[in-house]
């Protein structure tokens, strides 16, 4: 005789009832996923969508009013265009001598900050306060700063008897005046990112190594900085990364063209000219997709070269 509807579902077992049971969300669970929805949708709507709207602008010739698709052309003009080839050697030239520079300079400021018994927090505003500033108004106060005739640099230098270089307003000296800003901008965030390191590193070490008879530079050269190694491999990729993407401060200093003479035109200002001020959405379109892609294998080398994990 065949066991009945009711007889059947009572003689399914207790794992079976538990399972279906799981698979049902909870009140709870349905509240905080409710809570979620509202950033899921700016997700969707601020990123997703851009990035696939620009997708599809790459293959297509368009000034925002009419489009006609041209496949790969515009991916082909970016990468034999003079200029965007310039912004990427301006991009990877001030790029290079900001991490260069900053790096070695804001370990040898945190190993000095780390050594004195008194101050340190002091020092750690001080030095960090450039990084809390806007990037747009420290350009604008760098534009004063770095002037020919009325900046304080080339006042301090004529008095000391050097010359006095045009800066901003000479193509060979421009990027450095840009250099000198990144260093200042980001030099606060090296200082604290390897000062946090250094006081994690073991005291034991410092001390057996003082009762090898090892000297503060011995320490220094033979424990401090192969403890730091995964720190500098941090700071060289986040700093790379932030470097490729330069916009803001050279758009204040040089405008979309990065003048004088496209001296300090970067790849996100190359993009800008061609989308803002062009209406080549296209190109503009395929140049970011390039450069996404050149960020992306450089990354990559990074993360090879320095045996980070992320």
């Amino acid at each position: 005789m065949r066991p009945s509807k009711l007889e059947a579902q009572t003689e399914q077992s207790p794992q079976t009832i538990s399972l279906r049971g799981k698979s049902r969300l909870p009140h709870s669970s349905r509240v905080w996923y409710l809570f979620l929805l509202p950033s899921l949708l700016g997700i969707l709507l601020f990123m997703v969508y851009p990035i696939l709207e620009s997708l599809r602008l790459s293959f297509f010739q368009t000034t925002g009013a009419a489009e006609q698709f041209i496949g790969l052309a515009n991916f082909q003009t970016v990468l034999t265009s003079g200029p965007f080839w310039n912004s990427v050697w301006n991009t990877f030239f001030i790029g290079f001598f900001q991490i260069a520079i900053t790096v070695p300079l804001g370990f040898v400021f945190a190993s000095l900050i780390n050594s004195v018994s008194r101050g340190q927090n002091f020092f750690k505003v001080v030095y960090f306060l450039p990084n809390v500033t806007s990037i747009v108004a420290a350009a604008m106060i760098f534009a004063f700063v770095l002037h020919p005739q009325m900046g304080i640099v080339n006042y301090s230098l004529e008095f000391l008897g050097l010359p006095t270089p045009g800066w901003l307003s000479d193509p060979s000296t421009s990027k450095w005046g840009v250099i000198m800003l990144a260093v200042w901008h980001w030099i606060g965030f090296v200082i604290i990112i390897c000062l946090a390191n250094l006081q994690a590193i073991s005291a034991e070490m410092y001390e057996a190594a003082r009762i090898d008879g090892a000297s503060d530079l011995q320490q220094w050269l033979f424990i401090t900085i192969p403890n730091m190694s995964s720190t500098f491999a941090f700071l060289l990729i986040t700093g790379w990364i932030g470097a490729l993407q330069r916009f803001n401060e050279v758009y204040v200093l040089g405008g979309p063209s990065g003048s004088p003479a496209r001296s300090i035109q970067t790849m996100g200002a190359f993009i800008y000219e061609r989308g803002f001020t062009g209406f080549e959405f296209g190109i503009a379109s395929a140049a970011t997709y390039i450069m996404f892609m050149i960020i992306l294998v450089f990354t990559f080398v990074n993360l090879r070269v320095s045996n980070m994990k992320l």
